[in-house]
């Protein structure tokens, strides 16, 4: 089982990125799918999530309007569409699938002009 990153690195502020996360190992369609992202110093937060048919979405407040998360069941895959990038959106973003537990190893966005 294994959830792999990728998509992430420099962007301006008020820029995009799209992270996406491949997962192999076990059956992604059935699995909610979950972003996560830890900033310097400070703990690991929930960024949003997706139900296993990706029928429906929850986001952190503060996420609302400027990230999207979406999947792909027949590619195995999950993306974070990020907009509106603010420095503050710095931090490495994990992939996430809750109920086996497993993260990705994590990848680096990097917001600054």
């Amino acid at each position: 089982e294994r959830l792999v990153e990728s998509g992430g690195g420099l962007a301006q502020p008020g820029g995009s990125l799209r992270l996406s996360c491949v997962a192999t190992g076990f059956p992604f369609s059935s699995e909610d799918m979950s972003w996560y992202r830890q900033a310097p110093g400070k703990d690991r937060d929930l960024v949003a999530t997706i139900t296993s048919a990706g029928r429906s979405t929850n986001y952190v407040d503060s996420e609302k309007g400027r990230f999207a998360i979406s999947r792909d069941n027949a590619k195995n895959t999950v993306s974070l569409q990020m907009s509106s990038l603010k420095p503050e959106d710095t931090a490495v973003y994990y992939c996430y699938c809750p109920r086996r537990a497993l993260w990705g190893q994590g990848i680096q966005v990097t917001v600054s002009s």
